[in-house]
């Protein structure tokens, strides 16, 4: 028998193998991951909502453990808000996310970890959290892109006058600093960091607005939920 014939042969045979081992674990229901929501006909994994859970946990640093259940759905409907948000987005609408900004928010999330003075104790960072550097990356490119997409369209409509400073000043700003003893700082100091506040806070206010609207005309299903079918599973990929 010729090298080539029996290379051949062995080929098809691990072939066969491999698919009947696939076979035998499919109908032993081996559910290696499942859908656990759908945006617009994009599939949510449970891996996917895993992965947001281990990103926002090393974010705060927190462990995994601290979340509660309704910490855990939130972790998911935020993900349904990005992919909604995400549709809305073209790649022509902003500039590409440089590497400085990137890198720039990883040593501000670094700085929580003192063991994470040096790359080998990030990258046990990284693993304590099942992340990997690219994963970590990824997170933080999409998250300062959805930010741009929404200060967008978002502040443009937002206008703050002088009396909704002025107030703010006198009735939190003012208190705020009598309460930790520090010394009064005229109004005209602080104007614009007021007004920076009182604009993110209508952003935030309009986006709240803005996905529910998304929410509503578009197809959003969660499996499991009271509003949704059964659950469903995705066999091994």
């Amino acid at each position: 028998m010729s090298p080539r014939v029996r290379n051949a042969i062995i080929s098809t045979a691990c072939a066969i193998l491999a698919f009947a081992f696939l076979l035998v674990r499919q109908a032993a229901g081996d559910v290696i991951d499942r859908i656990v929501a759908t945006v617009n006909g994009h599939i949510i994994l449970q891996s996917d909502w895993d992965e947001a859970m281990c990103y926002e946990a090393l974010s705060g640093d927190r462990k995994l453990t601290d979340f509660s259940e309704e910490e855990r759905r939130a972790v998911l409907n935020r993900l349904i808000d990005q992919e909604l948000l995400r549709e809305q987005m073209k790649p022509s609408d902003f500039p590409q996310v440089s590497d400085a900004e990137i890198a720039a928010r990883i040593a501000e999330v670094r700085k929580q970890y003192p063991e994470a003075a040096d790359q080998q104790g990030w990258q046990a960072i990284l693993l304590r959290y099942h992340l990997t550097e690219k994963d970590f990356q990824a997170h933080i490119r999409q998250q300062i892109e959805l930010m741009r997409l929404v200060d967008a369209r978002l502040r443009p409509a937002v206008e703050i006058d002088s009396k909704s400073i002025e107030a703010y000043y006198h009735e939190q700003f003012v208190p705020k600093l009598k309460q930790t003893g520090a010394a009064e700082v005229p109004l005209a100091e602080v104007s614009g960091q007021i007004r920076e506040l009182l604009t993110q806070q209508k952003v935030g206010e309009l986006l709240v607005s803005w996905l529910h609207t998304l929410r509503s005309e578009g197809q959003v299903n969660v499996p499991g939920s009271p509003d949704s079918g059964a659950d469903t599973g995705v066999q091994s990929r």
